[in-house]
């Protein structure tokens, strides 16, 4: 029915009284302006009263207050299984390879009895926490599951017990590389080696099968990893002794600690919670290579505070302190001059130290173990744990050093050295060293002397002695000068032969004639080799032929000796003069500054 026949029929039947009204009434006129205004009132009323929302959705409408209490009805009976809630199950049954689950439902869910191996004491009436894990399968069955309820409840609570920084206790279940596998609310936590303990674990096995304590460091959500430490809660209790200790520490404090951990530089020792160190030097009087020459790992051992920073935190400890020094108990029969015997423990390039006792050393230095001047390694002498005689050289108790000498104990080979080497006597030695201005030959284990480059040789001009010589050469000597005091001897290699100038004095006499081949041809002259010790010069103008043309490299001729210098070593010629008497002699102009530029030009 419509809405405009609806109200005409409600009109009409409203109209009927005032057509059958008394005839008083209807005598009277009627006012057509009244009856429209009532028939507008009535239209108006009748659509506010009217039910729109049964007459459009069939149902008549609910009030705010009772959809809320019907929600909340629905809120209390069922489950929405649509979204990925943990959901509190009741045990209802129980088969051979499922249990059944009441959630509250359209229907039961069910679970394989294989997520439940964990409790076998499940039974009927238990209340279990579960997941939907399928809605409905292909038979239209609710599939749950416990295990997905158990890992999201866990990562819950890691994630909490992370953000909060709560201990939470797990399983060490085995070894793995680097640490260990703990099992954590169900989850598969690592625990690294180092998180285990502050002190160096070295048996992991110790620890599995146990449960332990732990707090939870890190969370790798992407990759699903957990890390946990033990370490963390133990250096927190430290910490708090550790606060405790350090407010009593004083300097000269014995205290009593644990051997924690050995470097080759020292010891860590654990005083209850604040380490400190024992530099490997401050462990014992004598000298060590490494700590676990007198200490184990774990040992118990009282040491001395001897330093630490302001706050506390680097605590320098020492053991030896706790002992008397050697030095004090040093015997009064150890003196300069008195032989003593040790064992070399170690050995430097400027000397070895001796250990005389222990915790007493001194020091041979290299200079000390040989009479020779020639100074050489103390590795080429003594070698670590040889046991050696030694005599005191010099001794200060005070600032506890002790000079030693080795070579002491043989003879000096400088004493009467005037009747060992007199002078002029000759002697073989060998070759040392070399300088710019002569080479060191030794004659014997202590005794060096020097040759000059001038005393090398009679008729070369050495520039230097290792065109001469090599090292290790034996040559034979003069000893042409000795200084007993300073401890030096001169000696010379060319004394050893004749001085072949005075032969040649006479062979090469002035006016003589000689012949032979121009081995070179310089600016001012030519030089002419008579043998391998006689080198003349024959200036320019002395090197004209008969005919006029001059003499030229290799061109074999006379040539007349018109100097000769034994004092010098200089001998000048003239091919002119052969042949022509009347040429003026004037050699004296050519000097030998000259003749050596004009070699050294040439070259």
């Amino acid at each position: 029915m419509s809405e405009e026949n609806s109200v005409n029929t409600n009109t009409k039947v409203t109209d009927k009284p005032k057509i059958g009204s008394t005839e008083k009434d209807s005598t009277k006129k009627a006012s057509p302006k009244k009856t429209v205004t009532n028939k507008t009132d009535i239209q108006n009323d009748f659509l506010k009263s009217f039910n729109w929302h049964q007459y459009q959705e069939g149902i008549d409408e609910l009030d705010e207050k009772q959809i809320k209490e019907f929600e909340k009805l629905v809120e209390k009976n069922f489950v929405d299984t649509s979204d990925d809630n943990i959901i509190q199950g009741e045990v209802i049954h129980l088969t051979d390879k499922d249990v059944i689950i009441d959630i509250n439902a359209k229907s039961e869910g069910v679970i394989s009895k294989n997520e439940f191996r964990y409790n076998p004491e499940l039974k009927v009436g238990d209340t279990v926490e579960v997941i939907v894990d399928t809605r409905e399968d292909k038979s239209g069955q609710l599939i749950l599951s416990h295990r997905k309820a158990r890992v999201i409840k866990a990562w819950e609570r890691v994630n909490h017990a992370h953000d909060k920084g709560e201990v939470v206790q797990g399983f060490v279940k085995c070894r793995t590389k680097g640490g260990m596998i703990v099992d954590v609310f169900g989850i598969e936590a690592f625990l690294p080696g180092s998180q285990i303990d502050v002190k160096p674990i070295r048996d992991y096995d110790q620890y599995t099968n146990k449960n332990m304590d732990f707090k939870v460091v890190k969370i790798n959500h992407e990759f699903k990893n957990v890390v946990v430490s033990h370490k963390a809660l133990i250096e927190a209790d430290i910490e708090e002794q550790k606060k405790g200790i350090i407010s009593q520490l004083e300097k000269g404090q014995v205290l009593e600690g644990t051997v924690k951990n050995m470097t080759s530089y020292g010891v860590f020792i654990d005083l209850g919670g604040v380490d400190g160190l024992i530099h490997i030097t401050d462990l014992s009087w004598s000298r060590i290579s490494h700590p676990s020459e007198i200490l184990e790992l774990d040992q118990t051992i009282k040491v001395v505070i001897l330093d630490f920073d302001d706050d506390k935190s680097k605590i320098q400890l020492g053991l030896k302190q706790l002992t008397d020094h050697p030095w004090d108990k040093l015997g009064d029969d150890v003196k300069e001059g008195s032989k003593v015997s040790g064992k070399v423990v170690v050995i430097a390039d400027y000397g070895a130290f001796i250990e005389i006792g222990e915790g007493i050393e001194g020091l041979v230095h290299v200079s000390e173990m040989s009479w020779s001047t020639h100074l050489r390694s103390a590795q080429d002498f003594v070698n670590v744990g040889d046991n050696i005689e030694a005599v005191v050289l010099n001794l200060d108790r005070e600032t506890r050093k002790m000079s030693l000498g080795m070579k002491q104990l043989s003879e000096d080979p400088w004493t009467d050295i005037t009747k060992k080497f007199p002078i002029g006597s000759k002697h073989k030695g060998s070759v040392r060293n070399f300088t710019n201005f002569g080479v060191f030959i030794e004659l014997k284990e202590g005794i060096d002397g020097l040759i000059y480059i001038s005393d090398l040789s009679w008729t070369k001009k050495i520039k230097h002695p290792s065109e001469f010589l090599s090292i290790e050469d034996k040559i034979e000597v003069v000893i042409l000068d000795l200084d007993v005091e300073g401890r030096k001897l001169s000696l010379g290699h060319k004394q050893t032969k004749d001085n072949p100038w005075d032969i040649y004095e006479k062979d090469f006499a002035v006016n003589t004639i000689h012949k032979s081949e121009i081995s070179e041809v310089v600016d001012k002259g030519a030089i002419i080799n008579f043998n391998d010790d006689i080198s003349a010069f024959c200036p320019q103008r002395f090197l004209d032929k008969l005919d006029g043309s001059k003499l030229v490299k290799g061109d074999i001729a006379e040539f007349k000796v018109i100097e000769f210098s034994k004092e010098f070593k200089r001998v000048v010629v003239s091919h002119m003069q052969t042949h022509n008497d009347n040429v003026p002699d004037d050699s004296e102009d050519e000097s030998t500054d000259d003749i050596e530029s004009d070699k050294n030009d040439k070259k």
